[in-house]
């Protein structure tokens, strides 16, 4: 083992080695002179290494998997200025450079110096103009776009580690990553000044080759002027030919690899998936080459050619499509046979909203914004109101059509059990008597579904006569918004879970840590907490003071562990807000109490038991006390006023649990939650001829 690290420590050292005396070697030879055997062998190199790296910009996947580029791209503008030195001597001195450059010279263009020379110019300005200026302009945008993006993709990175998408080492790497692909293309902003200069410098050094040529040739050497000429430029020329087809190769790979940003593959798949995967255009570019070749003047041969060509790619690029679809279709089917073999799952089926609201075709326009529908909207404010009123998040309510209802009809439901429905009648005004109204109204009778009053559907033309009459009109959106609200507030404790419970905890503990931190997990469970918070719910008392009614159960928790007993004191320390919400607008509370006789005998039913607390009346008695106080609350809301119920504390739950079974909108204080400085009216008082 120790042998084996030992190796490739002594190959990665050589490796260096050979880089270095390369290196060496190259800046040796602008000063050396180097005979023309071994600038040929030179030349073969450059043409070889410029062809390599051409080859691997087409290939790689990404730019930086070629981030060594921006270096190799200046030892090879280096080479190859090098050789130019080494062939300008020779050139100079003995008419002679190398088989190369007189292959150059003689057979690729003809022993035609001035075509020769003509040929080069356009190398070099398709390498300059074109290639080198677009390489350098990309290169320079994509560094500055790339170091631009980086804090962004740094950030990035650390939401994904948080979130824990991604393991502390992936999150290494992609930085890392950013900051080679940082690097790289500020490398090649550089790096593609390079290659610009080494265009300048191949003009000007066959400019200085044909010139000094010109001058040795004729008053060193004797040659005549034609002959001069024509030896000595078209050796510089072969020279020039001979440094500009690699170099434009190098130019080529510079501007691949700055241009393949959004690349998924190498160039050739890239190309080959992008350019011929719509037969559609195929198709098309073949019909208009066939159309070429019936121009008078061309000639019809290449274009019918090339239609054929494409219109064979296109026939078959459709044929592969078929086959793929098809192949496609039928694995699915062959995996929906699969998933039908095994056992169904149900589990999505057991998913059950909180809020549903179904309704009937005909009020599909309530709903659907396109037909001026905002039902969506007030779903949303009647979340808000929620939110403000009792303190708790309502979860989203999915609404959907019913096509069983009747066309104006609509069901409510509360965790897929019904709890309210209502008819609309879309074309219409509700038009309700408050007690003010004048004359009676044409019109069909109705039932108002939020409070049960009732109500008459008049026409849109006759809302204003209504309104004057002393009518109460409201549209039917309105109505249906008013009775989902009322389901809402009515099933608030129902829809607080044990989620929604600790979602709220956690955005106290976020401003109030000390106080969570001291009740839970010690003091109370989430699930005792949930119970007291719909406790109070139940019975409309706001939680939104969530603070508050968790110091008061982390004052008493270490009393008592009983919900209902840990729900009186938050109500006690809750009173003033719940005695303002219930008070007139004087300020003044009007109630009814009991007589000092009843409430002993409901504190002497109290019955505690393994099971709980409840009451133990003889029945008619307490049908007797029902009777009793639904009479006076009657008295107290024909005034006006709040339903009420004033009691002792020992006996108030008791007291809430039997009368909602007929009052439900009534409210029951006891004394301890009427805070001092509060004016008390009682209008009535509950007495019992006969207790038994």
């Amino acid at each position: 083992m120790a042998q084996g690290a030992t190796g490739i420590s002594l190959g990665s050292r050589a490796n260096d080695l050979w880089v270095l005396l390369g290196v060496v070697a190259i800046i040796m030879m602008l000063v050396l002179p180097v005979p023309p055997a071994l600038i040929d062998l030179l030349l073969a190199v450059n043409i070889a290494v410029s062809l390599v790296v051409l080859l691997v910009a087409m290939n790689v996947q990404r730019p930086i998997d070629f981030s060594t580029f921006p270096s190799v791209l200046l030892v090879i503008t280096l080479f190859r200025l090098s050789l130019n030195i080494a062939s300008t001597r020779q050139i100079l001195l003995h008419g002679y450079a190398g088989q190369i450059i007189y292959a150059f010279g003689n057979f690729v263009v003809g022993g035609n110096y001035v075509v020769g020379f003509v040929v080069f110019l356009i190398l070099v300005v398709i390498q300059f103009v074109v290639i080198t200026r677009g390489a350098e302009r990309v290169a320079e945008v994509a560094a500055r776009f790339t170091l631009d993006a980086m804090p962004g993709k740094q950030m990035a990175i650390d939401a994904d580690l948080n979130a824990g998408t991604i393991t502390e080492a992936e999150a290494r790497q992609r930085r890392k990553d950013i900051q080679r692909e940082a690097d790289f293309y500020g490398a090649m902003d550089g790096a593609a000044k390079f290659v610009k200069g080494d265009a300048i410098a191949a003009i000007i050094i066959v400019i200085i080759n044909t010139l000094g040529g010109f001058l040795i040739g004729m008053w060193q050497k004797g040659l005549p002027l034609v002959g001069a000429l024509q030896r000595y430029t078209l050796l510089s020329v072969g020279d020039g030919l001979v440094a500009q087809v690699p170099a434009l190769m190098v130019s080529v790979g510079t501007g691949i690899i700055v241009t393949r940003a959004a690349a998924a593959d190498n160039l050739a798949k890239d190309v080959a998936r992008q350019l011929f995967s719509q037969p559609g255009t195929l198709a098309a570019g073949a019909g208009i080459l066939a159309l070429f070749s019936l121009v008078p003047g061309f000639p019809p041969v290449p274009f019918l050619a090339l239609a054929g060509l494409f219109g064979y790619l296109a026939y078959s690029l459709h044929q592969e499509l078929r086959r793929s679809e098809a192949a496609a279709r039928e694995q699915e089917r062959t995996a929906e046979l699969e998933a039908a073999k095994k056992p169904e799952n149900v589990l999505s089926l057991l998913a059950v909203d909180p809020i549903e609201l179904e309704i009937g075709y005909g009020l599909i326009p309530l709903v659907d914004p396109g037909q001026g529908g905002d039902l969506f909207d007030r779903v949303t404010l009647i979340r808000r109101q929620m939110a403000l009123d009792l303190g708790v998040v309502i979860p989203a309510i999915r609404v959907r059509d019913n096509m069983q209802l009747k066309p104006g009809g609509y069901v409510i439901k509360v965790k897929g059990v019904e709890v309210g429905r209502g008819e609309l009648s879309t074309n219409h005004f509700l038009a309700m008597d408050a007690g003010t109204a004048s004359a009676p109204i044409e019109g069909v009778p109705t039932t108002e579904p939020a409070f049960g009053l009732p109500a008459v559907w008049i026409e849109a033309n006759r809302r204003e006569q209504a309104e004057m009459t002393g009518y109460t009109v409201v549209d039917p959106p309105s109505v249906l918004a008013t009775h989902l609200t009322e389901i809402i507030r009515t099933n608030a404790h129902n829809l607080l879970g044990r989620q929604e419970v600790k979602t709220l905890i956690d955005g106290v503990k976020e401003t109030y840590p000390a106080v969570v931190e001291e009740l839970m997990p010690d003091l109370l469970s989430l699930g005792e907490v949930q119970k007291v918070l719909q406790n109070l719910l139940r019975e409309g008392v706001s939680i939104r003071n969530l603070v508050t009614i968790l110091e008061t159960l982390a004052d008493f928790a270490r009393v008592t562990k009983d919900v209902d007993a840990l729900s009186e004191f938050v109500r006690q320390a809750l009173g003033r807000q719940i005695c303002a919400g219930l008070s007139d607008p004087d300020g003044r509370l009007y109630v009814v109490t009991l007589d000092p006789s009843v409430e002993d005998t409901l504190t002497g039913a109290v019955q505690r038991t393994e099971q709980g607390i409840y009451l133990s009346l003889e029945p008619g008695w307490a049908q007797r006390l029902l009777s009793r106080t639904a009479a006076e609350l009657e008295k107290l809301t024909a005034g006006g006023h709040n339903p009420v119920l004033l009691c002792g504390a020992t006996v108030r739950p008791h007291v809430r649990r039997l009368v909602e079974r007929v009052s439900p909108k009534v409210s029951v204080l006891s004394y301890n939650e009427v805070p001092p400085g509060t004016e008390v009216e009682a209008v009535g008082t509950v007495t019992l001829a006969h207790e038994g």
